[in-house]
């Protein structure tokens, strides 16, 4: 243990010697390591915090949940939109009939929404999100109040003009969050009560249901304002738990159809869409986002190999009488062989913690700038400087080789 932890020092310090002695050699060289670790960690640490960001969009859209609705939302370059559009749209009445016949399903609610303009006393806020939902909504979705309190059954069941507004409203609005519950808030000539505000959400990168700036209603009374004919309607659904949203995608479908009393050779008018589609498809696209970063960096560490090879060989050759009298004196091929990778490891380390360290600097940043903050997850590190070793090991097995061989009566004489 002891001779390890010595062969383990004087590497380090023998690595260190040679970036103080040759200075402008030994930068050329690792710069290949530091831009190559810089490029595998900053893509990854950059596609990990914006995949967890999209998966965390994609959760609040509810988990083991099927939308159904008369719109496909997978989308694509043949999407026939002109298909879609001619499908009858979904019904209260639906519902009912579903939360009835469905034994897969835990929560069903059904959901409306349209844009409008709210003002309170001389505040006016444009285009903004109203929803109209009926009592399980808030069993599938997750919303946390601010201040205030949401929605209870006697709200649904009487369709009060009463509605939780998000946490941007709040403060457009009456200036702080606080203040606006008790208050009236106005829209095409219509007064809300505001029971309580939401937290702060965040932007959303995938769209879906955007809290922060909206105000969500009862059912009931967003049908007595306007037709959820026209109003983007749909119904959500939740699978019981330990259920497989493919089951209860399956299930659903055979409801529906019944439902609208389709024959076994005509074709869905509705599409029962699955959240766990959506996150499949952001793996499979951030997948291939990491391996172009791999390639990439791939380029720059073979060049930065190269260059640690290029040192080890010249230091070998410097050092080949210091070799020889080790030699002369007992020290095992191993010892040298050992030495030399070691120091050609602890170069490559040394690259990788310059490259982690302005990874680092860059992702302080980029955090302060874009709507997610950027995070270098402890596993990406550890994959760092494990490629830092297995990459110096390599580029100095060579000349590690070359000099644990060397005749020690030979290597004396040399000069």
């Amino acid at each position: 243990m002891v001779k390890l932890l010595s062969i383990l020092w004087n590497s380090f310090r023998m690595a260190l010697q040679e970036l103080k002695v040759n200075k402008l050699r030994t930068f050329l060289s690792l710069f290949g390591i530091t831009i190559g670790i810089f490029c595998i960690i900053g893509v990854l640490a950059t596609v990990d915090s914006l995949e967890r960001k999209v998966q965390n969009d994609i959760k609040t859209l509810g988990s083991n949940t099927i939308y159904i609705d008369k719109w496909n939302y997978g989308g694509g370059p043949d999407y026939p939109w002109w298909k879609y559009m001619k499908r009858p749209n979904v019904k209260i009445e639906e519902l009912d009939a579903l939360k009835q016949k469905s034994e897969l399903a835990a929560y069903a609610a059904f959901f409306v929404s349209r844009n409008v303009n709210y003002s309170y006393l001389d505040n006016i806020l444009n285009n903004t999100s109203i929803y109209g939902v009926t009592g399980e909504f808030n069993n599938i979705q997750t919303i946390d109040i601010e201040t205030g309190r949401y929605l209870i059954e006697s709200d649904f069941l009487r369709g009060s003009a009463v509605g939780v507004i998000g946490f941007k409203v709040a403060e457009e609005l009456y200036g702080k969050a606080e203040k606006a519950v008790g208050k009236e808030i106005s829209f095409g000539g219509r007064k809300v009560y505001v029971v309580g505000v939401i937290k702060k959400q965040g932007q959303s990168f995938i769209g879906g249901f955007n809290y922060d700036d909206c105000m969500i209603v009862p059912y009931r009374y967003f049908a007595s304002i306007y037709s959820p004919e026209t109003s983007s309607p749909n119904i959500i659904v939740q699978g019981k738990p330990k259920i497989a949203s493919s089951a209860l995608q399956d299930e659903l479908n055979g409801v529906m159809r019944q439902l609208r009393k389709l024959s076994p050779t005509q074709e869905d008018n509705f599409t029962c869409n699955d959240v766990a589609m959506f996150s499949e498809q952001v793996n499979g696209f951030f997948g291939q986002v990491t391996a172009g970063g791999w390639a990439i960096a791939g380029l720059s560490l073979i060049v930065g190999a190269f260059g640690v090879a290029n040192i080890m060989f010249v230091t070998v050759r410097e050092r080949t009488s210091q070799i020889g009298l080790k030699k002369a004196i007992g020290a095992k091929r191993s010892t040298i062989l050992t030495e030399f990778l070691l120091e050609s490891a602890f170069l490559c380390v040394l690259g990788g913690l310059i490259g982690l360290t302005l990874v680092w600097l860059l992702s302080l940043v980029l955090s302060s700038v874009l709507p997610f903050p950027i995070y270098i997850a402890p596993n990406i590190v550890l994959l760092g400087l494990s490629i830092c070793i297995g990459l110096g090991v390599l580029a100095g097995i060579i000349p590690a080789s070359i000099a644990a061989k060397l005749d020690p009566v030979v290597a004396i004489r040399t000069k």
